[in-house]
C-alpha cells in the first residue's frame, strides 16, 4: 500500500504543470512592445508553448508593419493574491520586440511594362 501511496503524494506535492496560452496584455507600437500575459493558481506550474506565444505576438507587430517580434527577458512574475506571508496567485509576463519592416507585396508599384 505505501508503495502506491508514496508516488501519490509526491506528485501531489509538487503541483501541477499546466500548458498556459499567454493573451496580449499591453502593447505599445511607439516603442513596438507586446507583452502577453498569464495567471497562475496556487501550486500550480506553468508552461507556455513558445512558437503560439510568438505567433501571437508577431501577429501583433505585422498589424503595425513590423515584420516579426522576438521575445526579450526573463518572464516577469508577480504575486497577484497575498494571504498573510502566502502567495496565493501569481501573474505571469512574457515581453517581445517588434522587429523588421514587413514590405506588403499586394500594394508595391507593380512593373509597369
Amino acid at each position: 500500500m505505501l508503495k502506491f501511496l508514496a508516488p501519490a503524494l509526491l506528485l501531489l506535492l509538487s503541483g501541477c504543470t499546466i500548458t498556459k496560452t499567454p493573451t496580449i496584455v499591453d502593447a505599445n507600437q511607439t516603442t513596438g512592445t507586446v507583452r502577453l500575459g498569464y495567471n497562475l493558481a496556487p501550486l500550480q506550474k506553468g508552461k507556455v508553448d513558445s512558437y503560439s506565444a510568438n505567433s501571437t505576438a508577431t501577429r501583433q507587430c505585422q498589424q503595425w508593419g513590423f515584420a516579426t517580434a522576438l521575445p526579450y527577458g526573463n518572464p516577469i512574475t508577480t504575486c497577484s493574491v497575498v494571504s498573510g506571508t502566502q502567495c496565493l496567485a501569481k501573474s505571469v509576463v512574457l515581453e517581445y520586440q517588434c522587429r523588421g519592416i514587413a514590405i506588403n507585396t499586394t500594394t508595391a508599384a507593380a512593373p509597369w511594362y
